[in-house]
């Protein structure tokens, strides 16, 4: 596995940012495509995203609650058939 933080810095390696920046779309793009997994991020989002491993609490914390601004400011703008999860979650009201 790639080293998440660099010692001297503390700061989060390009490759692992790309990493989590692939998981967050492909979390996305599954759900856009697989009504299964779209259910089952509805009833159990942490349980739902278990395999995407290199996800953080924060960016968990984003798809769970449906925060579109936050997650397009690390993964730039999205396509509209990538935020189907997102608009279902906000629509959901659950908080």
């Amino acid at each position: 596995m790639k080293h998440v933080v660099d010692e001297k810095s503390a700061s989060v390696h390009p490759a692992e940012e790309l990493d989590r920046k692939e998981a967050l779309l492909a979390v996305l793009a599954r759900a856009a495509e697989d009504d299964g997994f779209l259910a089952e991020l509805a009833e159990d989002p942490v349980e739902a995203c278990r395999s995407y491993y290199t996800l953080t609490h924060e960016e968990l914390a984003a798809l769970m609650s449906g925060d579109i601004v936050r997650i397009e400011s690390w993964v730039g703008k999205l396509p509209k058939h990538l935020t189907k999860w997102l608009w279902c979650r906000l629509s959901q009201e659950k908080w």
